[in-house]
């Protein structure tokens, strides 16, 4: 298990960015209402299927849908080879209560940005 390590994008300019080599299952730290981005880049020369699961998540009512059953995690569709994809945490910040793995995404690389 691998720990994606943020980058922090305070500040201006540029900076380099720590990449993590994702393997069957890693974990991250989400900070609520930061603007946290994961960046996911499939380099694993197969298809991947990020599946990103907080510990904690349950079912959860919504307006005008009875409940919402996010405790399987948030499903990315299938990804590529070579394809990259950008994910605002913020916007799925159901899916990110407790302890946070990421499945599915073995032999990919992942970049966390931290605002």
């Amino acid at each position: 298990m691998a720990t994606i390590t943020p980058t922090s994008m305070q500040g201006s300019g540029s900076r380099a960015v720590t990449e993590t080599t994702m393997t069957a299952s890693d974990t991250f730290t989400y900070v609520p209402n930061t603007g946290q981005i994961l960046i996911i880049r499939n380099t694993s020369g197969g298809s991947i299927t990020p599946n990103i699961d907080g510990a904690d998540g349950a079912a959860t009512p919504y307006p005008g849908v009875p409940s919402v059953v996010i405790n399987s995690g948030f499903f990315s569709s299938s990804q590529a080879a070579g394809v990259t994809r950008v994910i605002m945490l913020d916007s799925i910040f159901a899916y990110l209560q407790g302890v946070i793995n990421v499945t599915g995404c073995s032999g990919a690389t992942a970049i966390l940005l931290n605002n």
